[in-house]
């Protein structure tokens, strides 16, 4: 029975453990969730196929990384700006885009840790073919991870959404965002008032509750915010009133980067949140899978996702 809030002034508390049956009870929890992402992997051919994926494509990546660096330079315009459709006449883009007011928000990709723009390689050039005139990939310094700041990097992200805005005359912009990207954006979004200029944010596989993976990383300045219950996610936690930005958070039980795998949920009741779960997809393949691709093109195209917990937060009504 669930008794949370609800407590006698004699009861013990229940979280009141002695110092080594806290601990004891956290192990059995991690080789509990560990057993379970087993299960999930192995247990079933859609998981030993996510798996596969996984290792594929970071084999691929791996070899795409090198260009994703040195494409900012050759052409910091974006990877796809020769498919860019805004100069066509209305009569002339009528015959390449089915959706002319949803095509004409520009889109800006933003990647995860360590990382660069060719993570959305694939997913640019679907969201091309749909017909959005502006697919923008940025990159952020590979050092962000271990001298960075996420505030600091979101503030950077502010300084790249208004320069995008100027350039092509757009009031409002989606954001897409891989791993951390997306935690960045957020930021930008709730604590910055990236909501007068967000109209969508997407995020794949972000630690919006942190991961325990930061633990091991180098205790520098953003894995300590990326470990659960840091300030910087608590800060996120505070009300967000008459947020104006949608959200759509995409998170799956396969995940072997964001530990554990729900930590990936977007849960706040000021916003506007669409959440989908996925069972058999890896943290990097999450940007190329057909489904994840396929949701996220329908609904910066405004057309209707329907998720696996969809909630209208304060703009109801």
């Amino acid at each position: 029975m669930d008794v949370t809030g609800v407590m006698s002034p004699a009861a013990e508390p229940a979280d009141a453990l002695g110092p080594a049956e806290r601990p004891a009870a956290a192990v059995v929890g991690a080789v509990w969730r560990s057993l379970g992402y087993v299960a999930r992997t192995f247990g079933v051919p859609r998981g030993v196929r996510g798996l596969a994926v996984e290792v594929a494509y970071t084999a691929v990546h791996m070899s795409l990384y090198p260009w994703g660096l040195v494409d900012e330079v050759l052409r910091p315009l974006g990877t796809f700006a020769h498919h860019r459709t805004e100069t066509l006449s209305p009569a002339q883009r009528s015959l390449v885009v089915s959706d002319m007011e949803s095509s004409t928000t520009p889109v800006l990709l933003v990647h995860g840790i360590v990382d660069n723009r060719s993570i959305f390689a694939l997913l640019a050039r679907a969201l091309r073919r749909r017909g959005f005139g502006v697919v923008h990939a940025i990159n952020f310094s590979v050092l962000t991870a271990f001298t960075g700041d996420i505030r600091d990097a979101a503030r950077d992200l502010g300084h790249h959404v208004e320069r995008l805005c100027a350039s092509t005359g757009a009031d409002r912009v989606h954001i897409v965002g891989h791993s951390l990207g997306g935690l960045i954006a957020r930021y930008y979004v709730q604590r910055l008032g990236g909501d007068a200029r967000v109209d969508t944010l997407v995020t794949l596989g972000t630690p919006h509750e942190g991961s325990l993976i930061a633990h091991v990383l180098p205790p520098t300045r953003v894995p300590m915010q990326l470990q659960p219950g840091s300030d910087l996610l608590r800060e996120l936690e505070e009300p967000a009133p008459d947020c104006r930005t949608r959200f759509l958070a995409v998170w799956s039980r396969q995940d072997q980067l964001i530990i554990p795998q729900r930590a990936a949920r977007l849960t706040h009741p000021d916003l506007q949140v669409t959440e989908i779960e996925l069972e058999h997809v890896g943290h990097l393949s999450m940007t190329i899978d057909s489904e994840v691709v396929h949701l996220v093109t329908r609904l910066l195209s405004r057309r209707p996702v329907r998720g696996n917990r969809e909630r209208t937060g304060a703009l109801a009504g």
